[in-house]
Formats: structure tokens, C-alpha cells, sequence
């Protein structure tokens, strides 16, 4: 099949969507199809055709994580897009490059498969800077939004029941086939990953000796990073080895969590590391003991799954949508707060060699049913169901 895939995140960026539409596309590829990537260009003002990847400019928002935003139509877009002669379209974003994607799936007649990735009312915030009625406001037009995206749609796809219980109540009552994410595990696996780049790392940020707790993604308010740093404080005040918390990646709230490491003296024991490259992903699970997130806002959570294949620990904050990944005691451990946070790890550091490869074990298995292949099953599952509307 020839598919194109509109997303308006993509590698080198680094973030849930890029990771997504980037696997997408690479076990498509794999496969055997003619897989295409329209996205925006952080690169030039020029729209640029290479390896398969159209990228189209657009205007770069500073105040929303430097998202770049294109037009709705590009007529040399569109004349390199009809002749790739597609059979069908998915679309994986929602303003700009989503609705240029649902143009051309209409001028095109052809299938339409949207992908809901983004809880976006947990980011109206950005938009408004206003939690009363005008962030009211904004949400109430985000559930129209969202609802008028899914109802324009061949085949509707959620990554978890979380976002299709959401989406629901939003009132779109067609079909919806929830589609988690896979994920390129092999990456993750020990054998692949560089002693000596782990060594220069732990030089680096002196981590010799450390038990090391690692937070990875965007450096953003709905991310909760600050509750996290409030445990550790609790954490290694009564923790007697030496300790250290890596806070990886960029976003618009790290200046205020670097004021709060600041204000609560622990300057010298966590470290921001700003954005680092998607090859260096792998490294950093592999220089951490646990991954921590406080997030509530994730649609599938594929850092989670990450820290899982690289056979580390996880403690998360419970969200509905963690509910078949991490199992309590058996694939990770759940906190609910600043002072729990700081009690589970002393938990998992207490864990004898049994129980913590029993753990490691149990993750290890489960992450499996996120691998590529068995997305790739269910995705063609989708795309099948699409193209037969259009017979």
C-alpha cells in the first residue's frame, strides 16, 4: 500500500507523537509498503522532499513548546502528494498539518485513519494563562473540536481506553479501535548499548556509585516533575548512601524547577541535563536504578514502557491509562504523593535480588505486547477496515 502519515512532530524532535508517527512509519517500511511523512520543517522556510519525509514550514510558537504551526494547504504539497498516489491517509495531528492531511484525503478520495493523540484540554493552559472561565472556555471548544475531528473520520484510533473513554464523553459514539503505540524495544537491550558511552555519561554527570532516579520527556507543568523533586527532597534526608536525580530533556517549566532545586538546596543533587538526542535515549534508562514520572496527562505513557525494556524500575504517580502496564508490586510500584514518593523508593531499594528480578522479569514479558510487530498487526487490522468503506 502507499500511505502517507500526517503528523506535525517528527524526528529529531523528540516527544510522545514524534516517537509514534517515526515507528509507524519504520514498521510500515519494514513490511513492504510505501510509507510517507508530511510534517512541518524545523529546519528551513522552504518546503523540503527527501527519504521520504515532506517537510512543509510553518511559524514557530515560542510559548507552546516552540510548536510549529503550518498552513492548512500547500499547492506544491499537494502536487507531490498526488502523485505518490495514495491509498490511503493518516492523519496523527489535529490543526496545521492535520487539517492539510484531511484536505487532501478529501480531494484525493481516499480513507481517512486518525490517530487522537494528545489530551489536548490538559494544555489549554498554554494558550489562555488562566485557570477560570476563560480556560473554561477553551476546554469546552477543545471537546467540540476533538469531536468534530473524530466524526469527519473513516477509522477513529485511540492508544489507550483512557483517551477513547474520554473521547466518548466528549459524544463521538462511532467505533473506536484502541491501538497502543509500538515500540522499537531492541534499542533498550543491554547488548546494544556502549559501555564506554555509559562510563563517559556517569563521568560526566558524577554518577559513580549513585543510585540514580531518572525523569525523561518534556520539561512541562502538566508533567508534575516538581512533585517528584519534593519526594526526592524527603527521600535523601534520611537516605544514607549517596543519591542523585536526573531531570532529562527541555520545555518551558525547567527555569522554574531549576528556582525550586534552588530553593530547596539541592542543587547539588539533581541535574538537568536539557534536550539531548533520540540516540541517547537508551542511555540515560540504562544510567538510572528507577524511572519516576508524576504525570497524569499521558495518552499511552511510552516512556513507562521504555524505562520497562530497559529493565529498570518504575514508580509512577497512578493514572488510569498506567492501568495494564504497571501492576503494583508486579511490573512497578505507584505513589500518590510527596511523602509516598520517598517510601516506595525506600521500598525498592530494600527489594531483595529475588523480588527484584522478579519484577524486572514480569515487566520485561509484559512490555511485548507493545512491540512493533504486534502493532503493525493491529494497525493493518484498521487500515483493512478503512479501505473496504472506499471498495
Amino acid at each position: 500500500m502507499n500511505i502517507i502519515i500526517f503528523t506535525d512532530t517528527y524526528p529529531p524532535e523528540i516527544n510522545g507523537v514524534a516517537t509514534s508517527t517515526n515507528n509507524l512509519y519504520n514498521i510500515l517500511r519494514a513490511n513492504g509498503h510505501n510509507a510517507y511523512v508530511v510534517c512541518t520543517n524545523p529546519f528551513s522556510k522552504n518546503l523540503q522532499f527527501c527519504d521520504n519525509i515532506l517537510r512543509i514550514p510553518g511559524i514557530e510558537l515560542k510559548k507552546l513548546y516552540s510548536y510549529r504551526l503550518s498552513g492548512i494547504y500547500n499547492s506544491r504539497a499537494m502536487r507531490i502528494l498526488k502523485d505518490l498516489k495514495p491509498d490511503l491517509i493518516h492523519v496523527n495531528t489535529d490543526a496545521g498539518i492535520g487539517i492539510f492531511g484531511r484536505v487532501v484525503a478529501r480531494k484525493l478520495h481516499k480513507p481517512l485513519v486518525y490517530t487522537y493523540h494528545t489530551m489536548y484540554e490538559d494544555y489549554t493552559y498554554y494558550v489562555t494563562r488562566s485557570n477560570g472561565m476563560i480556560d473554561r472556555v477553551a476546554k469546552s471548544f477543545v471537546r467540540k473540536f476533538s469531536k468534530a475531528l473524530a466524526n469527519n473520520t473513516t477509522e477513529f484510533i485511540s492508544p489507550s481506553d483512557k483517551t477513547k473513554d474520554v473521547i466518548r464523553n466528549y459524544g463521538y459514539d462511532s467505533y473506536i479501535n484502541v491501538v497502543p503505540t509500538g515500540i522499537d524495544f531492541s534499542k533498550y537491550n543491554k547488548d546494544y548499548i556502549k559501555t564506554e558511552k555509559i562510563d563517559s555519561l556517569r563521568k560526566m554527570y558524577d554518577l559513580d556509585n549513585c543510585f540514580v532516579i531518572l525523569s525523561l520527556g518534556r520539561v512541562a507543568k502538566e508533567k508534575s516533575i516538581d512533585i517528584c523533586i519534593k519526594g526526592f527532597k524527603k527521600f535523601i534526608e534520611h537516605y544514607k548512601g549517596k543519591a542523585k536525580m536526573l531531570v532529562v530533556g527541555g520545555g518551558p517549566n525547567l527555569s522554574d524547577l531549576q528556582t525550586l532545586v534552588k530553593n530547596i538546596s539541592l542543587s547539588n543533587d539533581v541535574i538537568f541535563t536539557g534536550p539531548i538526542s533520540q540516540e541517547e535515549v537508551p542511555y540515560f534508562y540504562h544510567l538510572a536504578n528507577v524511572f519516576v514520572s508524576a504525570s497524569v496527562t499521558e495518552t499511552q505513557g511510552l516512556t513507562f514502557m521504555e524505562a520497562m525494556a530497559s529493565k529498570i524500575f518504575v514508580l509512577a504517580r497512578f493514572d488510569e491509562n498506567l492501568a495494564n502496564v504497571i501492576i503494583d508490586n508486579q511490573t512497578g510500584f505507584y505513589f500518590e504523593n510527596e511523602n509516598d514518593f520517598s517510601q516506595k523508593l525506600d521500598k525498592i531499594i530494600e527489594l531483595d535480588d529475588e523480588n527484584k528480578q522478579r519484577i524486572i522479569q514480569n515487566s520485561s514479558e509484559l512490555v511485548q505486547n507493545y512491540s512493533l510487530e504486534q502493532f503493525y498487526k493491529n494497525i493493518m487490522e484498521v487500515y483493512k477496515r478503512a479501505l473496504r468503506k472506499y471498495w
